[in-house]
C-alpha cells in the first residue's frame, strides 16, 4: 500500500495548484513602487538624523537618500513636485482723478441743460396776441381818415406782449401815440404798440413772442384806454394786422 501511495504521488500532475507568474509589465510597476517606498523611508530617516543634530557630517561613503523631501517622493509618482507655480492674479486698485470726474459731471449736466433748453424752445409759441381785451376798431378808413392798425380796448395797466420774437428798435415818446414801442422781427417786419401807459423794455433789447413789453394806456390822441397795434412789412408798408396775425394762428 505504501508503494501504491508513492506511485500515485509520483504520477500526480505538477503545478496544478501554483499561481502563474505575474506579467512583465506588472513586475515593472511593482519594482517602481518598491523603489519609491524605499525613497520615502530613506527621506524620513534622513530628516530624523538631521533634526537630532548629533555628530559630524555624514562620511563620504554614507548612502545618500534618493528623496530629500516628501515633495520629491511625490514627484516620483508624477504628482506635486517643486515646479514653477501658476501666476497669481492680483487685484489692481483703479485710481480716480477727482478733477476729471468733476469735469465729466459738469459736461453731462451741460448736455442735459442744452437738451432741455432745446426742447423748451421747440415747444414755446412763436407768435402771440398782443393784448387781451375787446376788439373795437379794424384796419381801414375811419372818420374820413385811414386807420392803419387795429384797436384792442381794456383797463389801464393791461399787459401788452410782443407779437413775435424780435429786437426793440424804439421805446419812448411818439407823436399822436403819447408813448409807443416798436419791435423789429427776424424777417424785417416791424410791429407797433401805441398809446401805452408804461413800457418795460429798452432800445436794442431782444424779446420773445408773448413777452411783456408795456402796459395799456390812454396817452396821445385816444378816446379811451386801448392798444393801437400796427404791422409794417419789410418794405415799410403798413398792412392789415388781422391778416398778419391770422396767418400765424392768432385770433383777436
Amino acid at each position: 500500500m505504501l508503494e501504491d501511495a508513492v506511485d500515485r504521488a509520483s504520477t500526480r500532475p505538477t503545478g496544478t495548484h501554483r499561481l502563474p507568474p505575474p506579467p512583465s509589465a506588472l513586475r515593472g510597476r511593482i519594482v517602481v513602487a518598491a523603489v519609491a517606498v524605499g525613497a520615502f523611508a530613506a527621506a524620513g530617516a534622513g530628516q530624523t538624523l538631521q533634526a537630532l543634530g548629533s555628530g559630524p557630517e555624514a562620511p563620504a561613503d554614507e548612502v545618500t537618500p534618493l528623496a530629500n523631501a516628501a515633495a520629491d517622493g511625490a514627484a516620483a509618482f508624477g504628482v506635486g513636485g517643486t515646479g514653477p507655480a501658476s501666476p497669481q492674479v492680483l487685484p489692481v486698485a483703479k485710481t480716480v482723478d477727482p478733477a476729471a470726474e468733476a469735469q465729466k459731471l459738469t459736461k453731462s449736466a451741460r448736455i442735459t441743460e442744452d437738451r432741455e433748453a432745446a426742447e423748451a424752445e421747440a415747444k414755446r409759441p412763436k407768435y402771440a396776441r398782443p393784448a387781451n381785451g375787446d376788439f373795437t376798431s379794424g384796419f381801414g378808413g375811419r372818420w374820413g381818415e385811414m386807420h392803419y392798425g387795429i384797436d384792442i380796448a381794456g383797463p389801464i395797466g393791461t399787459p401788452i406782449l410782443s407779437a413775435a420774437d424780435g429786437v426793440v428798435i424804439e421805446a419812448g415818446q411818439a407823436s399822436g401815440f403819447g408813448l409807443w414801442v416798436k419791435v423789429e422781427h427776424p424777417d424785417g417786419t416791424v410791429t407797433v404798440y401805441g398809446h401805452v401807459d408804461t413800457y418795460s423794455v429798452r432800445k436794442g433789447q431782444v424779446v420773445q413772442a408773448g413777452e411783456q413789453i408795456a402796459r395799456m394806456g390812454n396817452r396821445g390822441f385816444s378816446t379811451g384806454p386801448h392798444l393801437h397795434f400796427e404791422v409794417w412789412n419789410p418794405a415799410g408798408k403798413k398792412i392789415n394786422p388781422l391778416d398778419w396775425l391770422n396767418s400765424r394762428g392768432i385770433t383777436v
